[in-house]
């Protein structure tokens, strides 16, 4: 491992963590408030995202004492695509937590060998990120009409998008408990006076934006029409309430489409994971888009083995929500994922330290699946199985487990 650059100054602050956790703490403690609360809230009392993260701490393992293997191989593939390490970047929404937003996290993620999923409402055009890792999936929702999904999908395909992600587990609850994070609908003097107060406390994050004369907006490139403007985040979430809801029947549509590797996000049920191997999808991500779709959804990592006994044999499955530390990625891999998503956790190593941040949230979560492997005396994780794991009674949520016939 390289020698940490600040050691030539001792007396500069470490910017390294050793945990995501450490991440977070220095992520509140950099962002304006209503930036940080949008990172970390779920939907209405916050059930489960909370469940999210509590989940993986039932789950145990039972070490051996001797005879660990020296070395512990981590590779594996998603939709076609080599991966170091069994961790792609779950697509989030506009990153203005750095100026550098979704291209400092596809720098960070090609320096580690992996893959990074790019939102339609990122802040970064997917031409750029793409440029910066060319192991990219663009993910979009189901909005807008077909013809403009298809231009949308001929634009991230021309640009080398690997694969779609269609997200479809998205409410945007407005019904949090603790209250939603104010957004303003464009960036000019008016907002950046009424923003003031709680911006000028954060000296650090605003001369990271100043010094690059970039001014952090909510306008969506991704989502721009041929030879038109970006629509704001407002724009676009309007777009989203007008259309009508997708059907099975628009899921394959869409796969067919794209005509390429395509990932279905949101599955929590058994009969969906059914109803997706019959349209055709590629791989599926069991999710509950973190916590922030229909609050009292179980933790994902509680569905997903009823779902891996099912359909793991016919498409690939990835797990994201509440993946904090490597044990928590080794557990879910035991259970039958064969990767998993992160969103706020490289968000937070993005607030802490740009695209040096996400690297480390990629490092930490290596070592501590290393050191789990190494534990369970494994030479690589593809012979993790639930026997792994300590797993107390009752743990697991089989959702919608209705025959094909049933349906």
């Amino acid at each position: 491992m390289p020698r940490p650059q600040w050691l030539a100054n001792p007396w500069k602050q470490n910017p390294w963590f050793e945990s995501v956790a450490v991440a977070q703490r220095r992520a509140k403690k950099r962002l304006p408030a209503p930036l940080y609360g949008a990172l970390v809230a779920g939907s209405e009392r916050g059930t489960t995202i909370d469940d999210n993260t509590a989940a993986f701490a039932e789950l145990g393992f039972a070490p051996h004492v001797a005879g660990q293997r020296a070395e512990r191989g981590m590779t594996t593939s998603l939709m076609g695509v080599p991966l170091a390490l069994p961790v792609v970047i779950s697509p989030c929404g506009v990153q203005a937590v750095h100026p550098d937003g979704e291209v400092a996290v596809a720098r960070a993620v090609a320096a580690r060998g992996t893959a990074m999923g790019l939102s339609n409402f990122a802040s970064k055009s997917i031409e750029e990120v793409v440029e910066a890792n060319p192991n990219t999936f663009f993910q979009m929702y189901w909005t807008g009409d077909r013809d403009t999904m298809i231009q949308r999908m001929e634009r991230a395909r021309t640009a080398g998008a690997k694969g779609l992600i269609a997200t479809l587990d998205w409410s945007f609850s407005m019904g949090r408990d603790w209250g939603s994070p104010e957004i303003p609908e464009k960036v000019g003097i008016k907002t950046a006076i009424r923003f003031a107060p709680q911006v000028i406390t954060k000296p650090r994050w605003m001369w990271e934006f100043g010094k690059t004369g970039y001014i952090p907006d909510l306008t969506a490139p991704n989502l721009a029409p041929p030879g038109g403007s970006a629509p704001t985040f407002f724009g676009a979430y309007y777009e989203w309430m007008t259309t009508p809801p997708p059907t099975w029947d628009d899921v394959e549509w869409m796969r067919k489409e794209w005509g390429g590797p395509f990932m279905l996000k949101g599955v929590c049920r058994v009969d969906d994971a059914q109803r997706a191997v019959d349209a055709g999808v590629t791989a599926i991500s069991v999710s509950n888009h973190g916590g922030n779709n229909l609050d009292g959804t179980p933790a994902t990592i509680r569905v997903l083995k009823p779902i891996a006994d099912a359909i793991g044999d016919q498409i690939e499955i990835t797990l994201d929500g509440g993946i904090r530390r490597g044990s928590d990625v080794v557990k879910a891999l035991a259970l039958g994922a064969r990767a998993v998503l992160i969103g706020r956790a490289y968000l937070w190593g993005l607030a802490a330290n740009g695209q040096a941040g996400v690297e480390n949230v990629l490092d930490v979560l290596r070592s501590g699946i290393d050191s789990a492997l190494l534990g369970l005396g494994l030479s690589s994780i593809d012979q993790l199985t639930p026997d792994h794991l300590v797993i107390p009674e009752g743990f697991h949520r089989a959702l919608g487990t209705a025959t094909r016939e049933a349906r």
